[in-house]
């Protein structure tokens, strides 16, 4: 069978690269298409694969809007010559409507609630629409819940093994605590209107955190300058196995924060409004604590509190828990993909 995997952002690579290599195995063809954006490219490069770019991410709303409908005729086109028995994309918003068009099986896999305008553009039109149980809002269009994360599709124990050698990669002792922040730009499409963290809250974190070890910095787009020397120096291919050592993973990414919680590392999370899935790791694991950017400074004070308890046991004790009841995403891609069962 072909399949076509649509991919709109670099971390959704990591959601359908061991599903990708399983078909491959199976003696089926995979197809990665995608846009130009942030690491995408040097991501699909680490891991040995191919995506074909259909579009480049640029900022603007009218800008977005015309990536859309270049990314989506370019889309049909290839359509046409693959002929994919199905599609796959996190979000879906440039797959949904050519696969409806071209009466393409399309599934599409997505977690975040407030993404209102991604959404009208692709669950209408995907054959199935799944997301996490935890998810805040009523689904119109055919869907299913399931009980699990994302982040389980590349960090599950079956799947995903730390590597210990990257600490010493990072510059660190054996054993030494650290910290990860991570900052966004804010320049999604579901990101306008918001904000996260000021600037001199951002330096007052790092030093703070700085007090307990280390603190490596990973940023979209450009620092403070006093937080440039904090920059991680590792590749984005290595960031989770690094993470899989950290004592505290802090700040504006609800992916980290949810993939701290999958490895056992506690994180602090700050965002206006959040998401459904880090709700659920806060109130039923106790591994991610959520704060408004209006709670900065409780925020900066919580991962203090974390780092001087210092107590790993608690977080890996709590992580057993959260594996122990969620699915390994994997089997239900795997299971969606060569079942096609909407």
């Amino acid at each position: 069978m072909r399949y076509l995997i649509d991919l709109q952002h670099p971390a959704h690579l990591h959601v359908f690269r061991n599903l990708a290599a399983r078909l491959a195995r199976e003696g089926h063809q995979v197809l990665f298409t995608g846009r130009k954006k942030d690491i995408l490219l040097d991501l699909a490069r680490d891991y040995g694969l191919d995506v074909r770019v259909l579009s480049t991410a640029k900022s603007g709303l009218l800008n977005m809007v015309l990536e859309v409908v270049q990314h989506q005729a370019r889309l049909l086109g290839l359509i046409k010559s693959y002929k994919p028995h199905a599609m796959l994309a996190v979000a879906g918003t440039f797959v949904s409507l050519p696969g409806f068009l071209t009466r393409t099986p399309t599934y599409v896999f997505y977690d975040t609630e407030h993404a209102t305008i991604s959404n009208l553009l692709a669950y209408p039109f995907a054959t199935c629409v799944y997301v996490p149980r935890c998810y805040r809002q009523p689904i119109r269009w055919r869907h299913e819940r399931y009980n699990g994360y994302h982040e389980l599709a590349y960090l599950h124990p079956s799947v995903f093994t730390p590597d210990p050698a990257v600490p010493q990669e990072a510059g660190l002792e054996q054993g030494q605590m650290f910290s990860i922040v991570r900052f966004v730009a804010w320049e999604a499409a579901h990101d306008r209107g918001l904000y996260g963290m000021t600037a001199k809250n951002k330096i007052k974190a790092v030093a703070e955190l700085s007090q307990f070890g280390p603190v490596f910095v990973a940023a979209e787009g450009s620092l403070p300058t006093e937080l440039e020397p904090h920059r991680c120096p590792l590749p984005a291919s290595r960031m989770h196995h690094l993470m899989a050592y950290a004592s505290l993973i802090f700040g504006e990414s609800a992916t980290m924060a949810s993939e701290g919680a999958v490895l056992g590392v506690p994180a602090v999370y700050i965002d206006p409004v959040g998401r459904g899935y880090t709700d659920e790791q806060e109130r039923d694991y106790g591994l991610v604590f959520n704060f408004t950017p209006e709670r900065q400074e409780q925020a900066i004070a919580k991962a203090v509190d974390i780092l001087a308890a210092d107590d790993k046991d608690v977080w890996q004790t709590r992580r057993s828990r959260l594996l122990a009841d969620k699915i390994d995403l994997n089997q239900l891609l795997h299971r969606v993909a060569r079942e096609r069962p909407c």
